[in-house]
């Protein structure tokens, strides 16, 4: 009798529908090189974990689906009162592109402040 090999635990689903700019600019992670978003959730992750995200932006109807990778964790209880969540770093492909693009267009001049954000 042979032992069933474990089979890998499919990425967990989040939808993340973002409604104004001002919580796109708290949660977009420019620091990423393909780009990246902070999720607010309770779920403990960690690093390197698969994560598949149906992402909703200001104004925009389309829902943009992200197969991203964990890349930040804030832990419950994180100094500074910073939300609980996870940082997912956008995959090196034409969606993700394109995605950070529209991002980019969206907060504009937003990119350059020093206004704090959910990461850094």
């Amino acid at each position: 009798m042979s032992n069933p090999t474990p089979s890998t635990p499919r990425p967990s689903v989040i939808q993340l529908a973002i409604k104004e700019k001002a919580a796109l600019y708290a949660a977009y992670i420019p620091l990423f090189s393909e780009g990246g978003i902070f999720i607010p959730i309770a779920r403990e992750y960690k690093l390197g974990d698969d994560v598949y995200v149906l992402l909703s932006l200001p104004e925009d109807p389309q829902r943009y689906p992200v197969a991203g990778k964990v890349a930040w964790v804030t832990p419950a209880k994180a100094s500074n009162s910073r939300t609980q969540g996870i940082g997912i770093s956008f995959p090196k492909d034409e969606k993700s592109r394109v995605l950070k693009l529209k991002i980019e267009e969206i907060l504009g001049g937003h990119l350059a402040s020093d206004r704090p954000t959910q990461t850094i």
